[in-house]
């Protein structure tokens, strides 16, 4: 009998697509998610005897081998069978043969080629069927990404546009981000990103091997996004200055970005702050199955010495002494969080998992943060796997001020302490509407239950120390900040104040605003109020003082007063960023040594007059841009 061999293939992609949720990928391979089955039909040389077998070889990466799983060799069987891939018959009519092929779901993910070998009585024949890429899974009960609403499944891995939000705590605006996975490319270059990190360039056998688990996938991949370590993607500028590339402001979606890199040859793309490196990461982890969603925390905190509070001095005019202020506190800091399971954590710390490609830290020596698990930020448990001290930081933080005298003395000054983590947003699944999950974070703040997982934090983080793990604690005065925050709080003052806006705040427009004071005691009290203004950027960085004066006043017993403030146009005009952003800030010093700090971020509103020409129209309205 002649030898038989394969002439044709048919990789049933309209049927494998929709099984697997993959119709939309653009690429001329099929693709298919991991731990489910998938089928082809061969086109034979003749019928097949029941004596001769198929036998097929799935390969990815370079020198791929069973022993690093990136290699298997398997056989049909009647059944889909065993831990491994495994091949069954479906059908055969004549000439064709129908194969139900299957990986495991905990299967290397990435771009494969699969090859036949069919032996008969001594005479085999091989061919190269060709390429299939492997993804992630949500789908599948037993991988570990998966995730059971079918609802989160359809927004958070199909869904290829959204709403990233940002501004400020008391003024949230919706930026819509294309994300665009399913574009042409954008799948390949998913796949290239993972090819260009330092760990594939250093030892690509065995990064290919590690590419089964989504915490090794999305670490590489939150480093990957930034550029500070590596060929990765975007390249961050927060100076205001974006010569030379793209403002931040001015991308709407991932899609741009990824084919600029790719078309660069791997050059990193101009320019990039948090919400543009959390969209990118978004689509590259929706991409390659991982159900994924972009976060939004509002006055977040960046705490670099890992003491748990954000340490800032000021002096008499409460203006933020660069040289001293370390830590910093952003009007908003947006990161992702991605669904899986914690295989070496334990099924407790399952579920949403926070990732951030922007480079603020670095973690075991590159700039990366995560993944760390929401429900460990939220119980305090920083020690565990991975940056928890960081991004407990981010939301739960401790904001104290410091007053920093010229003889190099320091005073803490009363403040709002609890201003860090506030209305932590993301999209709704299923509409365009803004969802507070503040709550799956940290307990209500200010509660007995936050404050004690606050200082289990802070134990945990004392244990690390002696344990050998090496954090950062800076000294000011010969003092440990650590204990300073623990055991000196500010004195409560007798007077309180707060900024009001009296017009809103439009850009072109002279700002109106009051400073309010009230005497909180029946005794009269003499306050000087020292005030200062700066435009800054969104990290809350001072760009050009804007504001500068003081006052003199007696408020009588239970008595309130305002200060008028008038900042021109013209004064600010031209330091004003691109944020669109100024702070302002009053020092109240009290007569008797108390001292009060009173901020306010304000964001300036464009606004374009449209007039109406038709007939029978009148007027003119404004409308925001």
């Amino acid at each position: 009998m002649a030898g038989i061999r394969v002439t044709k293939v048919d990789w049933q992609r309209s049927r494998n697509g929709t099984a697997h949720h993959t119709q939309e990928y653009p690429c001329p391979e099929l693709v298919v998610r991991r731990g489910q089955s998938f089928s082809l039909t061969l086109e034979l040389s003749r019928a097949l005897d029941c004596e001769e077998t198929l036998i097929f070889t799935v390969e990815t990466g370079p020198q791929a081998s069973e022993a690093l799983h990136t290699k298997a060799v398997f056989q049909t069987s009647e059944l889909e069978q065993g831990e491994g891939w495994t091949a069954a018959k479906e059908a055969q009519m004549e000439n064709t043969l129908t194969v139900s092929l299957a990986s495991p779901p905990n299967a290397v993910i990435g771009r494969y080629l699969l090859s036949i070998r069919l032996s008969s009585h001594r005479k085999h024949s091989n061919r190269r069927l060709g390429e299939f890429v492997l993804l992630f899974n949500p789908w599948c009960a037993e991988d570990d990404v998966f995730l059971a609403s079918e609802e989160e499944r359809q927004e958070y891995v199909l869904n290829d546009s959204g709403i990233i939000f940002r501004g400020v705590e008391k003024h949230i605006r919706a930026q819509g981000w294309n994300y665009g996975q399913f574009e042409e490319d954008i799948l390949n270059i998913c796949l290239s990103i993972l090819d260009q990190s330092p760990g594939h360039q250093n030892n690509p056998a065995t990064d290919v091997s590690c590419r089964h688990d989504p915490i090794y996938v999305t670490r590489v991949i939150s480093a990957m996004v930034n550029s500070n370590n590596d060929r990765g993607v975007v390249q961050g500028q927060w100076q205001g200055k974006y010569s030379g590339g793209t403002s931040p402001l001015h991308w709407r979606g991932s899609v741009a970005i990824l084919q600029k890199w790719l078309k660069g040859r791997y050059k990193p793309v101009k320019y990039g702050q948090c919400w543009v490196f959390a969209g990118v990461m978004c689509t590259v982890l929706r991409c390659l199955g991982i159900a994924t969603r972009v976060v939004s925390n509002f006055n977040s905190a960046h705490d670099t010495d890992q003491n748990l509070s954000v340490d800032k001095y000021v002096d008499s005019f409460g203006r933020t002494l660069e040289d001293l202020t370390e830590d910093s506190m952003w009007n908003f800091h947006v990161w992702n969080e991605s669904w899986f399971a914690r295989q070496d954590l334990g099924p407790s710390y399952n579920g949403w998992q926070v990732l951030d490609a922007t480079p603020q830290e670095e973690s075991e020596g590159v700039f990366r943060c995560g993944p760390a698990s929401v429900t460990a930020i939220r119980e305090g448990d920083v020690h565990l796997a991975h940056d928890g001290p960081f991004v407990f930081a981010e939301v739960n933080a401790d904001y104290i001020t410091w007053l920093w005298h010229e003889d190099e003395s320091r005073e803490r000054v009363y403040s709002n302490t609890k201003k860090i983590g506030r209305c932590i947003s993301t999209k709704a699944v299923g509409s365009d509407s803004r969802v507070d999950i503040t709550d799956l974070y940290k307990y209500p703040e200010g509660s007995r239950k936050e404050r004690q997982v606050y200082s289990k934090a802070v134990k945990r983080l004392f244990s690390m120390e002696a344990s050998g793990r090496r954090i950062r604690i800076r000294r000011a005065g010969g003092r440990c900040l650590w204990r300073d925050n623990l055991l000196e709080p500010a004195t409560k003052p007798s007077i309180a104040g707060k900024f009001k806006v009296l017009e809103p705040p439009m850009l072109g427009h002279d700002l109106r605003l009051a400073l309010c004071l009230a005497n909180l005691t029946s005794r009269a009290q003499r306050v000087r109020v020292n005030l200062s203004g700066a435009t800054i950027l969104y990290t809350r960085k001072p760009v050009a003082e804007i504001l500068h004066e003081s006052h003199a006043l007696r408020l009588g017993p239970q008595e309130e007063k305002r200060i008028p403030i008038t900042i021109s146009y013209s004064k600010y005009k031209e330091d004003l960023t691109e944020d669109k952003k100024i702070l302002l800030a009053a020092m109240c010093l009290v007569t008797k040594g108390e001292k009060l700090l009173v901020e306010k971020d304000i964001t300036l509103e464009d606004f374009i007059t449209i007039k109406c020409a038709h007939p029978g129209a009148s007027g003119e309205g404004l409308s925001p841009v």
